[in-house]
């Protein structure tokens, strides 16, 4: 049996808990945020779901839980790090949240921990584990779209709402875009890439490039509400509507990657892969081969090859090929559950986490050093090896079996 700690009760940490309930020989043993409304809802969850835990507002107390194995991080952006730090330093494996990081020296304070600790860590990037990702690193792997020189993927995502009422509903995310301008979600459109591109393990982001747009989304959105209070009213935003962001590999391969939260839009990833012998589309859910031929016309687009992913599922990973109702509705259409359940199985079994501590500081290290280079004009800005020249040599090695 894992007994976990759930930190973080807002509307991730709280939706998650009925989803790890149903993990086998999982159990959530204590909860804990700083707000005890939020502590007694979440203590409410466990009881529903048939198990028992013990309700704190200090994660340190929540982490000193005798017999706890595991602490499932779903805090705020600004102290994953430090409640991950001290469950490593206790023994207590991790798995955090996504989200991007404040700086440098962030990222090289947690890889030195888990070093130290060797405590297991897993960062719980659940679009890894996408049902269109994995199908197009499965076609990768096997060869079906040649070398690759390009992929991008996005977040975007109409988050005004959250953003603009942050403060009544206590989130985060409206004093991140009063004070800063990055890519600050960076993780959900580049893990499945970094997996993909074998980024740390015989690949390596080098540099990376940012440009904002203006922000003028949230100023718009606000002066349109009827409810807005001064405090809304009078902030003053500097996260960019539109940040788009292009990383270079060593292997050669570019990545884009397309921060979009503040305008009225439909949500997309957007994941794209573009080989010497075809490219896939999440957009169309669509694979393109050398030597298709494109039957296109201005009011239907590509016909011939709109939604054609379907043909090839032969090469879906089995968690996606024999997924069931149940599962799907577990979580983002079951990549929560997917996400949860690989971090669980390792840390059982003793094996390697599927997204480490390595692809965590990497991938996180992108909202720092994207806000530099905005700073700067889109001056270029070199990517830190995590791995200290271990990506040279490490395995490739996919979240799931392929």
């Amino acid at each position: 049996m894992v007994k976990l700690a759930v930190i973080g009760l807002g509307q991730r940490g709280s939706g998650n808990i009925k989803t790890l309930c149903s993990i086998p020989d999982v159990e959530i043993v204590s909860v804990c945020d700083v707000y005890e409304d939020r502590v007694g809802k979440a203590l409410k969850l466990v009881t529903e779901n048939g198990q028992s835990a013990k309700g704190f507002k200090d994660y340190k107390d929540a982490l000193n839980v005798a017999g706890l194995d595991a602490a499932m991080i779903f805090s705020g952006w600004q102290n994953h790090s430090e409640v991950a730090e001290y469950a490593m330093e206790k023994g207590i494996a991790v798995g955090s949240e996504v989200g991007g990081e404040y700086s440098l020296e962030r990222c090289f304070e947690l890889v030195r921990t888990q070093e130290k600790t060797g405590t297991p860590y897993m960062f719980l990037e659940n679009c890894c584990f996408g049902e269109e990702e994995l199908l197009a690193t499965s076609m990768v792997r096997r060869g079906k779209l040649g070398k690759i020189s390009f992929c991008a993927g996005a977040y975007t995502h109409d988050l005004r709402e959250e953003v603009a009422y942050g403060i009544k509903n206590r989130h985060y995310r409206f004093e991140n875009y009063r004070h800063r301008n990055c890519d600050n979600y960076p993780t959900h459109d580049l893990g499945p890439i970094a997996k993909l591109l074998n980024i740390n393990r015989g690949n390596r982001i080098v540099s990376l490039t940012s440009m904002s747009s203006a922000a003028n989304g949230l100023a718009a959105y606000i002066a349109g509400r009827d409810d807005a209070d001064d405090t809304m009213r009078n902030a003053e935003f500097l996260q960019g509507d539109v940040v788009e962001t292009l990383l270079t590999c060593a292997n050669g391969e570019l990545i884009r990657l397309h921060l979009d939260t503040t305008l009225p839009t439909s949500y997309t990833r957007d994941f794209t892969v573009r080989g010497t012998k075809g490219s896939y589309y999440q957009a169309t859910n669509s694979f393109f081969f050398e030597g298709d031929k494109e039957e296109w016309t201005p009011w239907k687009g590509a016909q011939n090859v709109f939604n054609n992913a379907e043909q090839y599922r032969e090469f879906m990973p089995k968690i996606w090929k024999n997924v069931t109702s149940e599962e799907r509705e577990k979580g983002h259409g079951g990549m929560d559950y997917f996400c949860f359940l690989s971090f669980i199985d390792a840390l059982k079994s003793r094996r390697e986490m599927p997204i480490d501590i390595y692809d965590a500081a990497t991938w996180m290290a992108v909202s720092a050093l994207s806000e530099s280079s905005i700073l700067k004009g889109g001056e270029a800005q070199l990517m830190p090896d995590f791995t200290h020249g271990g990506w040279i040599t490490r395995k490739p090695a996919d979240v799931t079996e392929l």
